[in-house]
């Protein structure tokens, strides 16, 4: 959804870009992060204590950094990490490397992602383990991310982009053929593809086989995959998009959700049969019990199409049909007949007015109408059109205080009954009053166990949550289409 935004505001001075993809797989910095040493003293009175250098920085601790804002920063949950360092234990004891070390950081970030530096720092999202159902599948995630670093993928897949650069250059300078460099480069990027997809089923393979060395059923790799694409399934068709159809993109750095489904199972298959290794169902779902589920408050969260923002204090509400995809750079909304909205900070020099903002700062390549001033809840607010070649944007900048947020709206086709549901939108912009803020709480993940008569649409109906319920609670669970439920079983369900 943020790729299909940024081609559509591209080219505007309002920098319209999305968190990029770049951590979606493993870093490729080699470098250790080593402590300082505490100097003691002899002294016998007490001495103000001595002044200790931070650790220099290194380009690991900054990738650590940089992994942590763009995820939300470190979800603090002492249980939970302690049973993923103990699985992340187990793993590397049983791995062809049991000399290396790793620690795994849990981000607080909805997004279903799991990466690795090479110096044996693994991350994984509270989206992803929100889709795992027990040990074994968060097991095969982790085993996935340790054989990327003790097979070198990372240094590996840097080698060869300084390759598919070099024969760029080559052609391009030295044989002075741009065209031939273009050529080149496109062909080096299909090979780096080429090349990362094999490394992802490399790596699952290895991850498998390491699994069920440490005593974990190896089929819960093939689980976890089926899981991850039902759930990008469903929020692709709850976003108003089409599921993507099953084939390989050449272009893809990863590959499709069927193709490593098909390899996991035959690697495990090779192993023994379904029913062998240790799946720790309970004491999985016990350490994730209480989980926060999708947004944090802190970075705004979304009911319905009411958006709340509790720390910055306001809320909002998205026309009709409207669906929110929250990012740590920018909110972002969009609607099954194609409309979008886009919301962020603004930035305003010291004394700059909101027209001579808007003004500097509408989008290029459109034709912009006059600047309206208007009151928003008691707020300080100016909106324009501005019409592009195939898309037509009402811009939007309201003042709270000493901060500024601009809305960006924008239709096809813009028809005054989707503009007065962009200003309905506008001027829904509210501050929370200290009640509103106190009331606003996250969802989380309860563990429940279930009873006698319960079925999918009774539990489900009972979540938190309205939209696609029954779908979301089968999917959270791992659950067949129309599978009943057994007495007693513990399960997730969504809460606040």
């Amino acid at each position: 959804m943020a790729t299909a935004l940024n081609r559509m505001f591209g080219g505007s001075r309002l920098a319209l870009v999305a968190m990029t993809a770049a951590l979606a797989g493993c870093g490729s910095i080699n470098a250790q992060n080593k402590p300082v040493a505490s100097p003691q003293t002899t002294a016998a009175v007490p001495a103000a204590a001595p002044k200790v250098a931070p650790p220099p920085e290194t380009a690991v601790s900054r990738e650590q950094q940089r992994i942590a804002e763009a995820y939300g920063g470190v979800y603090r949950k002492p249980a939970l990490e302690r049973h993923l360092n103990v699985i992340a234990d187990r793993l590397a004891a049983a791995s062809e490397r049991p000399d290396l070390r790793y620690k795994v950081t849990l981000l607080n970030s909805p997004m279903i992602n799991a990466f690795a530096l090479p110096n044996g720092n693994l991350y994984v999202t509270r989206g992803l383990l929100a889709v795992a159902n027990d040990s074994s599948e968060v097991a095969a995630v982790l085993a996935h991310e340790m054989a990327h670093v003790t097979l070198r993928h990372a240094i590996q897949r840097a080698d060869e982009e300084r390759k598919a650069v070099l024969l760029s250059r080559v052609a391009q300078d030295v044989l002075q053929d741009s065209q031939a460099g273009q050529v080149a480069l496109a062909k080096g990027k299909l090979s780096l593809a080429s090349f990362s997809r094999a490394q992802e089923l490399e790596a699952d393979r290895t991850g498998v086989q390491n699994v069920a060395r440490a005593g974990y059923d190896p089929y819960g790799a093939s689980r976890f995959l089926m899981s991850m694409g039902r759930q990008s399934d469903l929020r692709t068709v709850s976003l108003g998009q089409k599921p993507q159809q099953p084939g390989l993109d050449f272009t893809s750095t990863h590959p499709s959700t069927p193709e490593r489904v098909q390899l996991a199972v035959a690697a495990a298959r090779q192993i023994g049969a379904p029913g062998v290794g240790e799946r720790d169902r309970d004491g999985y779902l016990a350490a994730i019990d209480g989980m926060v589920y999708g947004d944090d408050p802190s970075q705004g969260f979304a009911r319905g199409r009411r958006f709340l923002h509790p720390r910055l204090g306001f809320a909002f509400m998205a026309p009709d049909g409207f669906t929110f995809d929250n990012s740590t750079d920018a909110l972002l909304g969009v609607s099954p007949d194609g409309r979008a909205l886009r919301m962020d900070a603004a930035k305003l020099s010291a004394g700059q007015s909101l027209e001579n903002y808007v003004t500097e700062n509408w989008i290029d390549g459109t034709e912009p109408g006059p600047i309206e001033k208007l009151d928003v809840n008691g707020m300080e607010a100016v909106t324009l059109l501005a019409k592009g070649r195939e898309w037509t944007f009402r811009f939007a900048v309201v003042r709270m205080g000493q901060d500024a947020y601009r809305v960006i709206y924008a239709a096809r086709e813009l028809t005054p009954e989707i503009d007065d549901g962009f200003r309905a939108s506008l001027t829904s912009f509210k501050r929370l009053t200290q009640e509103e803020i106190n009331q606003a709480r996250p969802l989380r993940l309860d563990v429940v166990s279930a009873k006698d008569g319960d079925t999918e649409e009774t539990i489900a109906g009972r979540m938190a949550v309205s939209d696609r319920a029954a779908e979301r609670f089968a999917v959270l669970n791992g659950l067949a289409p129309g599978e009943a439920l057994v007495a007693g079983a513990k399960l997730k369900v969504i809460d606040e």
